[in-house]
This record gives structure tokens, C-alpha cells and sequence, in this order.
């Protein structure tokens, strides 16, 4: 092990945080720091991509500060299919970023199936023609603005995903790249050739000169510009939040997975050198090897998990504080027949729905606020099951138990009820931020903090398991209630 400290920095949905990691895993600072959502119309989700860095930049320096150390090396993780389009002279975002939640391109979707392309986009990509990857939403933005277009066509412009957008600021416009990971959740990558793909750039109407350089997860980014981050410091590593987090629970290996709990829930498993094709509903994505090399994961995304509480406290403001939601949960002897189906912006795997809704039902003169916030959790735990046994079918293999992370996670009545609707155990480490540690091992890697991928897996702690404690002929009960609930949404979906 040769020592040092990586700065990780962990770019989400609702907001950023930077943890400087020690070679023997442990925290030495962090910062944390929301930014704001903004909701034009129904269905749109965007972010300031401006403020998105400034918030970025600003909790870097305060961990930086914290841990008063040196760092050796920096690590990028960030929400993955979100697009920003930014001037390559001044770094002045051109519009707002379209988040990966945005369901605005639900019409071109649509329209791209009937007219016979997702055959040839899932063979190629994984993927599934919809909204939520970035591909249609770079479509979207230049059929919207001929400007933009036109600047595109010209090369005046860059495109990318976020991880690409932050390289981009923190080299001070020197860098404009990506790694696979992110470059595979756009429609524009090939995972056979591990690169755009002119056919699909010509499908979304993008120019490949716009689009940033494919590189190694773990590799070469640049060196962060002093004015900007105030350290001059190699980035030394890539990877989209849900890859990272793979990596930092040790999925290495082919038949390991896991599952983050977030603003949605996203669970992966790793295949190794083989690319699965999923017959249920799964996606077929980027992933890395021990070292930061290539691999193949099959991924299942659930959009809303976290979010829900989050709805729950600031929409609704039922629950002053989301830690609140596990002590409201265990206030109830069980959930009388309530459920939540939050498909605020759309059903993700195994139905891929964008047109379904949220609903809730079973309520009565009895539900109370603590009903609800149960719901929430427990949509987690079964859209869990759902995806899981997704993956068990494609694989070919029943999985021995369910690793976890995620700010959700913390939640210890979630994870309990989770192995029981699951009949499996579930392990969550010490550290439940292995999004920002598989960000720090890929770039620690590169930068010489661990020697190998064997140093930095002894500098992964242990953490607790929850064993399956739930009567059969209960979950059963319990997962015919939520069976029945989708079953409604996407009834009232198909009305609509």
C-alpha cells in the first residue's frame, strides 16, 4: 500500500458531496451541500449546471480544508444519463441541464419505436428507447433550439454528461472527456466497440465532434486547475454513481451485485466479460473489473425510492425530517392495506412505463401520516424483489443475498423489511457512501494511493447483515398487495 489520501467527489441528484479518503478507508473530511430542482412543467426535471459546480467546487475545497491533508489523487462520480451543453471557450452553460428523471422525451421515444429503431438501439447499446438516457434528450435540445444546433453542427459547442461537465470545470476547459460507464447510458455508445456509434449519433442528430473522449475508468482526466478546486491534483478516476458504487462494495467479480438506495434505487450485477441480453425488462451496461477495466453489468432501475420521502417531507410535509421515517415505520404493526406506487415520473424496470403515475391506495379513515411514510419504504423493498428476481431469470442463478448503500440505507427498519420481502439477507457496510469510495478507489488506483485492487479491498470495512425474518405466508400476502397496486397504475396508465 503506498499511502496518501484521494479527494471523492460525489455528484447526485439533489446534491453534491467530497469526502477525502485515507489509504486504510477512513473518512478524513467531508462535506455535503443540496442545490436546487427545478420543475417547469409536468414530467421536466432540470438543474443549474452552474450551480452544480459552484456547489461542487465549494464542498471539494471544505473537505479538502477538513481533512488537512494532501491529496494524491481525484475521483469523479455523478448522476449518469443528466446532459449539459456548455460553451468550450468560457465553460458557460448554454440551458439548464436535462436531468436522467425527465420524462419530456417520452413522445420521441414513442415515435423512434413504431418507426422500427429499438431493435437496433438495444442490440448496440443495452439500452431501451427511453426518456431517462441521454441520447433523446441531446435530440430534444437541438430540435428545440436551432441555434444550439447549428453551434453543434459547427463544434462551437460541447455536450456530455455530468462527470464530463465537472472534468471539464476542474481542468479549467482542458479536458473534455468521459469513461464508459457514463458513456454507455447516452444511446450513442457501442458496448462492442466501445465507442460512439455513427449510426446511432445519427439516429439523435448528434455530432460526435461535441461529444467528449472515451477513457478509462481509472486513468487519465487531467490535472484540476488551480483557480478552479485550488489544488492542483491528478483526476485519476471516472465512473457513473451506480458503477461506482459496484466498485466500492468489491462487485468485481462476475455473479456479485448490488443495490443503491438514493433518489431511486439501482441495482447491479456484475457479468464479468460476458454481455447478458435480459429478457425482463433489464439493461445491459458498463461496468469495471478489479482494476478499472472494462466489464458488463445487467442493471435495473427504479426511478423513485429516496425521492419519495423526500416528496413526503417537502411536498407534502407530512415528515419533518427524512431520519424520522424509519422511527414512523416502526410505529405501525403493519401497513393496513396502504401502498404507494411512486411512479412520479414513470415506472422503470422490469415494466417500463413513462406513462404511468403515482397512486396511492387502500387508504381509509384510519391512514394516518406514519401509513404513508411506511408506503415509501416499503415501495422500495418491492420494486427491489422485483428487479432482483428479474436478474435471477436472466442470469440463470438464485442469488445468495443482497448487498446495500445509499443514504437510504441507513434506514435499519427499510433493510429489515427488505430481507424479508426478499427472503434473503441483507449486508450493509460500515460505509454506506461506496459511491464516493469507488470513485476514490478507481482514482487512488491510478494515482498510486493503493498498489492494487487487493490493497484497497482490505481497506473496505465490514458492516451488518439483516437476515430474512419475515413469515412466508406474510410476504406473500404482503407482495400480492403491491402486485395488485402496480397492476392499478398502469391500468390508469393505459386509460390515459
Amino acid at each position: 500500500m503506498s499511502g496518501g489520501a484521494v479527494l471523492a467527489l460525489d455528484q447526485g441528484t439533489t446534491g453534491s458531496a467530497a469526502l477525502v479518503v485515507s489509504a486504510d478507508g477512513e473518512v478524513l473530511g467531508r462535506a455535503y451541500s443540496e442545490f436546487a430542482q427545478h420543475f417547469p412543467r409536468p414530467g421536466w426535471v432540470e438543474h443549474d449546471a452552474e450551480e452544480i459546480w459552484r456547489v461542487t467546487a465549494r464542498v471539494a475545497r471544505e473537505a479538502v480544508s477538513a481533512a488537512g491533508v494532501e491529496v494524491a489523487a481525484v475521483g469523479v462520480t455523478n448522476q449518469r444519463e443528466t446532459v449539459v451543453v456548455w460553451d468550450p471557450e468560457t465553460l458557460e452553460p448554454l440551458r439548464r441541464a436535462i436531468v436522467w428523471q425527465d420524462r419530456r422525451t417520452s413522445g420521441l421515444c414513442r415515435r423512434l419505436r413504431e418507426a422500427g429503431h429499438e431493435e437496433m438501439v438495444r442490440s448496440r447499446t443495452g439500452l431501451l428507447l427511453d426518456p431517462y438516457f441521454s441520447g433523446t434528450k441531446l435530440r430534444w435540445i437541438f430540435e428545440d433550439d436551432p441555434d444550439l444546433a447549428r453551434r453543434a453542427r459547427s463544434g462551437a459547442l460541447a455536450a456530455g454528461t455530468i462527470d464530463s461537465w465537472l472534468v471539464a470545470r476542474l481542468t479549467g476547459g482542458a479536458v473534455h472527456a468521459t469513461d464508459p460507464t457514463n458513456a454507455s447510458r447516452t444511446l450513442l455508445y457501442d458496448l462492442e466497440e466501445g465507442d460512439w456509434n455513427d449510426e446511432l449519433l445519427d439516429l439523435m442528430g448528434v455530432p460526435r465532434r461535441i461529444l467528449p473522449q472515451i477513457r478509462p475508468s481509472s486513468g487519465d482526466f487531467g490535472v484540476t486547475d488551480g483557480d478552479a478546486l485550488g489544488i492542483e491534483v491528478p483526476i485519476g478516476g471516472v465512473a457513473g454513481d451506480q458503477q461506482a458504487a459496484l466498485y466500492g462494495q468489491g462487485c468485481w467479480e462476475a455473479g456479485t451485485g448490488k443495490c443503491t438506495y438514493g433518489t431511486g434505487a439501482f441495482l447491479l450485477f456484475n457479468t464479468g466479460t460476458e454481455r447478458v441480453s435480459s429478457g425482463h425488462g433489464l439493461l445491459t451496461t458498463a461496468a469495471c473489473d478489479a482494476r478499472g477495466g472494462p466489464a458488463f453489468a445487467l442493471e435495473g432501475s427504479i426511478f423513485v425510492a429516496g425521492a419519495a420521502i423526500q416528496w413526503l417531507r417537502d411536498g407534502l410535509g407530512i415528515l419533518e425530517h427524512a431520519a424520522r421515517s424509519e422511527e414512523m415505520a416502526r410505529s405501525l404493526d403493519g401497513n393496513d392495506g396502504v401502498y404507494l406506487v411512486p411512479a412520479f415520473v414513470g415506472l422503470g424496470a422490469p415494466h417500463w412505463r413513462p406513462d404511468a403515475r403515482g397512486t396511492i391506495t387502500g387508504l381509509t379513515r384510519g391512514t394516518t401520516r406514519a401509513h404513508l411514510v411506511r408506503a415509501a419504504l416499503e415501495a422500495m423493498a418491492y420494486g427491489t424483489r422485483e428487479v432482483m428476481h428479474a436478474m435471477e431469470r436472466d442470469a440463470g442463478v438464485r442469488a445468495g443475498g443482497l448487498r446495500v448503500d445509499g443514504g437510504a440505507a441507513k434506514n435499519d427498519w427499510l433493510l429489515e423489511f427488505t430481507a424479508g420481502i426478499l427472503g434473503l439477507p441483507v449486508t450493509r457496510p460500515e460505509m454506506v457512501e461506496t459511491t464516493a469510495l469507488g470513485a476514490a478507489g478507481l482514482a487512488g488506483l491510478h494515482g498510486g494511493v493503493w498498489g492494487g485492487p487487493e490493497d484497497f479491498a482490505a481497506a473496505l470495512a465490514s458492516g451488518r447483515t439483516f437476515q430474512a425474518r419475515l413469515a412466508p405466508e406474510e410476504r406473500e400476502k404482503l407482495i400480492a398487495g403491491w402486485e395488485a397496486a402496480v397492476g392499478g397504475a398502469l391500468e390508469v396508465a393505459a386509460e390515459s
